[in-house]
């Protein structure tokens, strides 16, 4: 049955083999065999117990002292099995996952650190501060979003751009002066 799973191919081997080859793989494994196999659970019983027991000995005497820091620190102590051993391997999933993430990070399958949005706001912010006038700003972000050179265009193709966008609806009801000179 086992053997099948891993040769299904319905999750990535490669990174199983990573994780499983990561120097605190050993110690998640053996985190987790205590949580599973419950080696500690007794101890986790009677420690709580053992406090619960004191702090209701000492409260049965000074039941005035409910917010006192001695009884608080009775409480704090008192640490829930599953919440331990959640942390712990929590902190240690994250050290594993995060160096593999790092040995990954310009593979051509890892996602970049920038999203074209990312690219596309910078170029906006850039063309924004270009020179000239507001249509001839849409109409360099228009080609940037279009993956189009404006430097390189021809003053002709850049002069039919700018007409097109003027007689755009979306640009006339924009309430945008478009013969007012750029923001400063």
């Amino acid at each position: 049955m086992r053997c099948k799973l891993l040769k299904s191919e319905r999750f990535n081997n490669r990174l199983l083999c990573e994780i499983i080859s990561h120097e605190k793989f050993r110690e998640l494994l053996a985190d987790a065999e205590i949580y599973v196999d419950g080696i500690a659970t007794m101890h986790f019983h009677d420690t709580n117990s053992s406090l619960a027991a004191l702090r209701a000995m000492i409260l049965e005497e000074h039941p005035e002292a409910t917010a006192d820091r001695a009884i608080k620190v009775l409480e704090a102590c008192q640490v829930e099995e599953e919440d331990f051993f959640c942390h712990v391997t929590h902190k240690t999933w994250d050290v594993i996952l995060h160096d593999i993430r790092k040995a990954h990070e310009n593979d051509s399958e890892s996602a970049p650190d920038t999203t074209p949005a990312d690219e596309l706001i910078r170029e906006v912010q850039k063309a924004m501060q270009s020179p000239g006038d507001r249509v001839q700003q849409f109409t360099e972000i228009f080609c940037k979003a279009f993956r189009l050179k404006y430097k390189r265009l021809s003053q002709e193709e850049r002069s039919l751009l700018k007409k097109l966008f003027k007689k755009s609806p979306l640009i006339k009801q924009s309430g945008m002066n478009f013969r007012r000179r750029p923001w400063k």
